[in-house]
């Protein structure tokens, strides 16, 4: 034997593998404690406890309870404490430190500015105190012997007007932080068509953008992603599996959309944890990521909401080694193709890909060949 390569990682292999995270949302990952206590700061009475154990619970069981009302509510309860300088900086400082400590070495974290104007901040204000925060968490970070390295997408709401506002400010600040655009809501009854004028000024200005597309909704939102609006990439995209057909003896046939999304290697934002909340899977073992691991699509493994899931970025890889016996090779894979996916220059994504993320699998690879000295030591 000369590897044991194909064992599943330990939980500990897993945290302390580098990992790339590119959906992740900054008004879905605070700490509790962080909300109760800016709350306190502001005066904001109006959340539903006043511990931080209790409270992270509510946010989960919220999340988890099949009510988009209550699902909703959770947010309104984290925008409220975000309409401070102060506050988005503490929010943006902590959510970097946070995932460092988790082992992610690149995120992308995805934030709507126009949520955060409520207490009289401009959107310019609103998008240098994220990044100001996002620079500082880094800086802890690397104090702390990590290394991440954190870009803004600014999200525009996709059932108000302003993307292309929005898309203008994503484009003045992409040398200051911000790598992207997104447009995040609810699929049904608000296509991305409808900011057509945001995506063709991107797309003039060799900008890059995600759209959410394929959560909640199936194909037709994704087809419109990709060929109305040239989506670099799908936020989420799980229903691409509605066109792929299983038969019975095992054989796979690609509809037309699916092999397209496939042929041009289309990078998928999956987020299994928050896929079974909203119905997208009955369990992380019957989750599409299974089948588009297998046939090879641009799959990337994702946290979405961490605070509402309960999740992080080791525990999607955990759910997922438990469900599918991934390895390392697997989660080498998925986080080679996050990085590949990124939306910062080419050659930064391949020194990440070469001299971080290939080298932390290697060593990690490594280690069952001291494992004797380990334990004689």
């Amino acid at each position: 034997m000369t590897s044991q390569t194909y064992r599943p990682p330990s939980a500990d292999q897993i945290r302390r593998a580098p990992k790339a995270l590119l959906h992740d949302h900054l008004d879905g990952g605070l700490r509790p404690g962080t909300i109760i206590d800016l709350a306190r700061e502001i005066g904001y009475e109006s959340l539903p406890e006043h511990e931080s154990d209790k409270l992270g619970l509510w946010f989960r069981e919220a999340a988890d309870s099949g009510s988009l009302e209550r699902y909703l509510e959770t947010f309104a309860h984290t925008c409220a404490v975000m309409q401070t300088r102060d506050a988005l900086f503490r929010v943006a400082a902590e959510c970097a430190e946070d995932l460092a400590q988790d082992g992610v070495v690149y995120a992308e974290v995805r934030y709507a500015p126009e949520q955060h104007l409520e207490r009289g901040l401009t959107l310019e204000e609103v998008v240098e105190a994220v990044n100001d925060g996002f620079r500082e968490g880094e800086r802890r970070a690397q104090a702390d012997g990590r290394r991440i390295r954190v870009g803004a997408l600014l999200t525009a709401m996709r059932h108000a007007a302003r993307a292309l506002e929005i898309a203008e400010l994503a484009n003045r600040y992409r040398d200051s932080g911000v790598v992207g655009f997104d447009i995040a809501g609810a699929e049904a009854g608000f296509p991305p068509t409808r900011h057509l004028d945001a995506f063709e000024y991107l797309k003039r200005e060799n900008n890059h953008f995600t759209i959410h597309a394929g959560e909640a909704f199936g194909l037709p939102s994704i087809w419109q992603a990709l060929q109305w609006c040239g989506a670099d990439r799908l936020g989420h995209g799980v229903r691409i599996i509605d066109d792929i057909e299983v038969a019975e003896d095992g054989t796979v046939k690609l509809g037309r959309l699916a092999a397209y999304v496939r042929d041009k290697r289309v990078p998928l934002e999956l987020c299994p944890s928050s896929n079974l909340q909203t119905g997208a899977a009955a369990s992380i073992a019957e989750h599409p990521i299974g089948l588009l691991r297998k046939l090879h699509f641009r799959a990337t493994v994702n946290t979405d909401n961490r605070l509402m899931s309960g999740t992080s970025m080791s525990r999607e890889f955990e759910l997922l080694v438990d469900a599918f016996d991934y390895t390392l090779d697997d989660m080498q894979w998925f986080t080679v193709n996050a990085m590949k996916s990124a939306f910062i220059p080419f050659d930064e994504r391949l020194a990440m890909i070469n001299d971080v993320i290939k080298p932390g699998y290697a060593e990690l690879k490594s280690e069952w060949l001291f494992r004797q000295t380990a334990v004689t030591s």
